[in-house]
């Protein structure tokens, strides 16, 4: 079984740890600042999902393979129990594993998703993403100036483009396994999570400025997590911990009473 590729801090502290896990087409280095911020307080796992990062590239990318993931990574460690948080694909895993595992989740916590299915909406993100020819560009800037031809948000480039790396053959490539998101990419994104309840604690992060989770949306959430709160953070888009990193860290801070 292939374990995750993690980043951890505060591994010396002996509290409930904190798994983190990312987004669609992110990586754990996303979550730097708020990894090393938390992990003063206790121990907080970063976590590349499959796919994603330095984690092993595989055909599959159902819910419930996250969710196994997630299971894996916590027995490789001796994690008997912890907390779990993702946002948005990353959220879809943990909700899983929540509902799948409850007797592992002390509490989890939901960042600007719904388990509910999405219609498809990265389709010019994996155009430009797949129009890359890494035969012909030789820098960074090669690879902006593509994306720039399809994606108008500068901030959205420049997430995109901190997957880029050197590869063994001395060219640039894409950290994240494209080929499989985007074969595989309705069965996560246009799928809801499967039927089942979560009667553990749980926190819904929602970014003002997302339409990710809608008012109509509180009412599937209870169905599956009766113990949800639901929070939105002001100023915030899609990328809350980003966009508003101050009163995130305090919201998640507050829920697992480390303030």
């Amino acid at each position: 079984m292939e374990i995750l590729h993690s980043k951890i801090f505060g591994e010396q502290l002996t509290s409930t740890p904190l798994l983190v896990f990312h987004g669609l087409f992110g990586m754990l280095d996303n979550w730097g600042s708020f990894g090393k911020e938390m992990g003063e307080l206790l121990p907080v796992h970063l976590i590349d999902l499959r796919n994603h990062g330095r984690s092993f590239h595989s055909e599959n990318m159902s819910h419930d393979d996250l969710a196994g993931d997630i299971v894996a990574y916590m027995n490789h460690y001796g994690i008997d129990k912890a907390h779990v948080l993702g946002h948005s694909l990353g959220g879809k895993a943990v909700m899983q594993f929540a509902i799948r595992y409850p007797e592992k989740v002390e509490k989890l916590i939901v960042v600007d998703i719904a388990p509910k299915a999405y219609p498809p909406h990265h389709q010019g993100i994996i155009k430009a993403l797949e129009s890359v020819d890494f035969n012909t560009v030789k820098s960074r800037t090669e690879v902006e100036n593509v994306l720039s031809q399809y994606i108008h948000e500068k901030s959205t480039i420049q997430f995109l483009t901190k997957n880029l790396y050197w590869d063994d053959d001395k060219k640039l490539n894409w950290r994240f396994n494209l080929k499989t998101l985007s074969e595989k990419y309705n069965e996560f994104v246009a799928n809801a999570i499967k039927f089942g309840v979560f009667n553990g604690e749980t926190l819904f992060i929602a970014g003002e400025k997302s339409n990710y989770i809608l008012p109509q949306d509180e009412f599937a959430i209870r169905q599956q997590f009766p113990k949800a709160k639901i929070v939105t953070i002001k100023n915030a888009a899609h990328w809350v911990q980003a966009d508003n990193p101050v009163d995130f860290s305090h919201v998640v801070k507050e829920f697992l009473n480390l303030n």
